[in-house]
């Protein structure tokens, strides 16, 4: 049964002779807030009349559009959109804030573990601990934003090797030094399944069991109208109406995979998930002894990764204490009042690496309770025809309230290392890191802890390829502290930097730095003066 619900709108470019008309299901309790600002509460209402042949219903378009599925992948596409009727369904009835900013508690002293506290597993435990782990690695994303095709798992970032590359032989190094037999398995995307799957053919003859499942597939939905805009589930055919939900979706999708169970069955107890971008995400085995170690009062179901909070991470996610339960807090649940108070390192000290440990006995007994509940995401894009859609999304780190034992662990800044950027890029593949087994350590020549803040511009650096040809070889970075670059410049072989530098080309002008430049708290300007800074 379903009831319309009229929409006035004031849209000029809508072309519309009549209110548009969403109809939506009988016991469905709307929130006006969830649609376009410009369709206000006022606005709504409801005509009572029941209208069983309209086709304007979101949940019956969701159902004919399930209706085209055909072949054996119908069984799981039904579950996939069981799934984002349930997250669409929260969309619409759920109202303000998923939390009261005054009601944050103190953070109890044992909610967050100093890592440096953890005591070190000798190589016995080591091996016996091995054995109880698997390694999960986010690999749904692309490597567009970058300027790359395919997954952003395959860009290559230190000798030729990717991501990927340096993923296997970390956990190659593990298996082989302690003969331990620790997957890995990678959830991928629909965008990204194709690929990854004919990459990992090269590491058949290596000591790692590899294993992949995919995250759902959920439609994009219309802003204006809330109605989905695919017309059938042939995805590769219309691959822009469809969108992986975010790596919240991983709880599901790894259960229904069967991995959960089989993991479970084979006598593992716990999974470490990690971005596949992250290349500090390593295997630790001090954490994992507190995981394991049975002298804790409790078992641990949930841990999470945070690190110290700087200038550069004020946006990232936080630990607080609400409603006796530690959960996530991202900048999007923060009233616009607050946001400040968000932003404070003194306030929130920490923040969220998204590097997690979690109980596999512990996620399913989530999931058969139907207890996770996890913050909606919405993210609005617009076309380049300038249709305005949204995606419903979850975040991984969310479901942390939904289990118990759960703690985070403030770790060193060397286990959050992620490549985003071009900026990070020139991080990790510069001379401040050693590769080592897959891993890269910080060179011991360089005098601080922390990496330096790296900004270029966005027209001329953003892309692999751009910043690799202005870059013919990373310029030493052992003693920089700070990096502007913008404009088309131009770095020559055997550069160093260290201080503060700041290179700017204006509009219309080229800097060229010659090979075996030393600049050291210098400003080049346009017309490549060197002055002190």
């Amino acid at each position: 049964m379903c009831q319309e619900l009229v929409l006035e709108t004031e849209d000029k470019k809508a072309e519309l002779v009549r209110p548009t008309q969403i109809i939506l299901p009988e016991n469905c309790q709307v929130n006006p807030s969830r649609f376009p600002e410009r369709i206000t509460r006022r606005s709504l209402r409801y005509t009572g009349i029941p209208r069983e042949n309209q086709e304007r219903c979101p949940e019956r378009e969701l159902e004919k559009l399930e209706e085209t599925t055909i072949g054996e992948f119908k069984e799981e596409i039904h579950r996939q959109f069981e799934g984002f009727t349930h997250l669409f369904q929260r969309f619409l009835q759920e109202e303000g804030p998923s939390l009261e900013w005054d009601r944050i508690q103190k953070l109890p002293d044992d909610a967050i573990r100093d890592y440096n506290s953890l005591p070190t597993p000798n190589g016995e435990e080591v091996r016996a601990f091995l054995s109880k782990l698997i390694v999960i690695k986010l690999n749904g994303g692309l490597g567009t934003s970058m300027g790359c095709h395919g997954p952003k798992s395959v860009i290559a970032v230190r000798n030729g090797l990717t991501f990927l590359d340096l993923t296997v032989q970390q956990i190659e190094y593990l298996n082989k030094t302690y003969s331990a037999n620790v997957p890995l398995i990678l959830m991928d995307s629909f965008n990204t399944d194709d690929d990854t799957q004919r990459i990992i053919r090269k590491y058949k003859g290596i000591d790692v069991d590899i294993q992949t499942f995919n995250q759902s597939c959920y439609p994009r939905i219309n802003r204006d109208s809330l109605l989905p805009i695919a017309k059938h589930c042939d995805i590769a055919d219309d691959i822009e109406a469809w969108y992986p939900p975010g790596h919240g979706d991983f709880y599901e999708s790894f259960r229904n995979s069967g991995l959960l169970n089989k993991f479970i069955k084979e006598g593992r107890e716990y999974c470490f998930i990690s971005n596949i971008d992250n290349l500090g995400a390593t295997v630790d085995f001090k954490i994992l002894k507190l995981l394991l170690d049975k002298r804790e009062a409790s078992p641990l179901e949930f841990v999470m990764e945070v690190t110290d909070k700087t200038r550069a991470d004020v946006k990232g996610g936080t630990l607080i204490k609400y409603e006796d339960k530690l959960r996530l807090l991202e900048i999007a649940q923060v009233p616009k009042d607050h946001v400040d108070d968000f932003k404070s390192i003194k306030t929130f000290k920490f923040f969220n690496t998204n590097n997690l440990w979690i109980k596999l006995s512990a996620i399913r007994r989530v999931l058969e309770e139907n207890s996770l509940n996890m913050e909606i995401i919405v993210n609005n894009k617009t076309f380049e025809h300038g249709l305005n859609i949204i995606q419903l999304e979850t975040a991984v780190g969310a479901a942390m309230k939904s289990f118990e034992g759960s703690i985070g662990i403030n770790v060193p800044r060397s286990r959050f290392l992620p490549v985003k950027k071009t900026s990070d890029l020139m991080l990790v593949m510069s001379n401040l890191y050693t590769l080592r087994n897959g891993s890269l350590v910080m060179s011991p020549q360089r005098m601080f802890p922390t990496t330096p803040l790296i900004k270029l511009g966005d027209n001329h650096f953003a892309k692999v390829k751009e910043f690799l040809t202005r870059f013919p070889a990373i310029p030493d970075l052992l003693e920089l502290d700070h990096l502007t670059v913008s404009g088309d410049v131009t770095f020559g072989k055997g550069v160093t930097l260290k201080g503060t530098v700041i290179i700017i080309a204006n509009h219309g002008e080229r800097i060229d730095l010659p090979s075996g430049t030393i600049l050291e708290n210098k400003i080049v300007s346009g017309n490549l003066r060197i002055l002190n800074h």
